[in-house]
């Protein structure tokens, strides 16, 4: 059967759900986290934050917020990072869902410059909080077009540095890989399901440029990397 990747899919998936719970939830999230990690996705998220702040003093205190941040591993790898390196980073995780959030905070106990907020993101009477960077990494995918210009646009004006977004491909070859995958790494239906659609729910570089124009960013780049994801790095002074 052909894949259709002409346009953004509208399914929703089962990790769409914020009241949702349980073991089945923490292992899609672990997995997710794992996979990522080998696949060289930290790496993209990383490298992008490292443009951004290309020739500021290693001094600076630098506030990082993580919008969709799973179970926290991404701002784990930012924390050792700044550890290695002798930088001052002060890193925030954000996400709809409660038990996520529990998860991530049980994760990062011994991390003190990491903390957690359970918050809707679209809620417009909770002021966004300023920031340095915003990241989003493998986030963005999950909302729709208006919704994802709303989202830049607002941190746009919050970010005082700039914003790195690292998602997936929309590709159909990207699609077969992941079946294999989901064989390899024995992924549950939740993680097998939701990761098939989020690759339909995922980008082509004509959107990217689309929101980009829309948003009239001073300066956007749009790079693919491995596997099958593209990382866009806007910055906002």
């Amino acid at each position: 059967m052909s894949i259709n990747t002409k346009f953004r899919s509208t399914a929703p998936e089962l990790m769409d759900d914020f009241e949702m719970k349980g073991d089945i939830l923490r292992d899609a999230l672990d997995k997710i986290a794992s996979i990522n990690k080998l696949l060289g996705g930290n790496k993209v998220t990383l490298d992008g934050i490292k443009t951004l702040l290309k020739n500021k003093p290693k001094t600076q205190l630098l506030r990082i917020t993580d919008i969709g941040c799973g179970n926290g591993d991404m701002l784990r790898t930012l924390a050792d990072y700044a550890d290695k390196n002798n930088l001052n980073f002060s890193l925030t995780g954000v996400d709809a869902n409660q038990f996520t959030i529990d998860h991530a905070r049980i994760l990062s106990k011994n991390y003190s410059n990491i903390t957690y907020q359970c918050r809707d993101i679209f809620d417009d009477s909770a002021k966004e909080e300023h920031c340095d960077i915003f990241i989003c990494t493998l986030t963005l995918h999950h909302f729709k077009d208006e919704e994802i210009v709303h989202l830049l646009n607002r941190f746009k004006s919050s970010a005082k540095v700039g914003i790195v977004i690292n998602d997936l491909e929309r590709s159909a070859l990207a699609y077969r890989l992941f079946q294999a995958l989901c064989f390899v790494f024995g992924l549950n239906h939740m993680s097998r399901e939701d990761g098939l659609v989020s690759i339909l729910r995922g980008f082509k570089r004509e959107d990217l440029e689309k929101y980009t124009k829309e948003l009239n960013f001073n300066y956007s780049s749009i790079k693919w990397k491995w596997a099958f994801r593209y990382q866009w790095i806007i910055k906002t002074i």
